[in-house]
């Protein structure tokens, strides 16, 4: 059943909270936004992604990513990117700009990496190849991807969104309805 909220504080409190669950729930529809950035030529690139954590007080969400994958370089060198979020349980749309940055050493990686090490995730971070790379004629996905035994070292990152600004939509029969906020504003928009 859906809720028909009202004010911008009801929307914008739901907004956070289900980033929230998405975070923590593998089947919420919002677990696995598109992230779109910008490559080498400028043209926009966009993949999945899979939301880690949710921080609503200081506005930023976390993904994982492997530090050799093309999205880190892309990131690296231009911030900005767009977030989009689908729920058709919700009939929500909700597209996020955000200003990016990539973590790849420190007391925070460290500690989430003991956690991905320990599951089926962690053949992701320590593959001999990068995300993309050219698989050599004729080797089988799966062997030719394989991480190492004896891999010393990890290429588990963290991609960390600040948001600067949402545009959220829902859809109804009764009309939809449209707004634009930031961490300081709200404004209704025509859908």
């Amino acid at each position: 059943m859906k809720i028909h909220l009202q004010t911008p504080e009801e929307i914008r409190l739901q907004i956070w909270k289900e980033l929230a669950r998405a975070s923590l729930d593998r089947h919420h529809e919002w677990r696995t936004p598109v992230l779109a950035s910008a490559d080498a030529d400028g043209l926009p690139d966009a993949r999945t992604v899979v939301l880690r954590q949710v921080d609503a007080v200081v506005g930023q969400l976390t993904f994982y990513t492997d530090s050799r994958s093309p999205k880190v370089a892309q990131l690296q060198s231009q911030a900005s990117a767009v977030l989009v979020f689908w729920s058709a349980r919700l009939s929500w749309q909700l597209r996020v700009r955000v200003a990016c940055s990539v973590i790849t050493a420190g007391p925070e990686v460290d500690a989430l990496w003991q956690g991905v090490k320990q599951s089926a995730a962690a053949g992701d971070y320590l593959s001999p190849r990068p995300p993309g790379a050219v698989l050599p004629p004729g080797s089988g996905t799966a062997d030719a991807t394989k991480a190492s035994a004896s891999a010393p070292t990890h290429s588990f990152a963290l991609l960390r969104a600040q948001v600067l600004q949402m545009d959220w939509l829902e859809l109804s029969r009764d009309g939809h309805r449209r707004a634009q906020l930031s961490a300081n504003s709200w404004e209704w928009l025509t859908p």
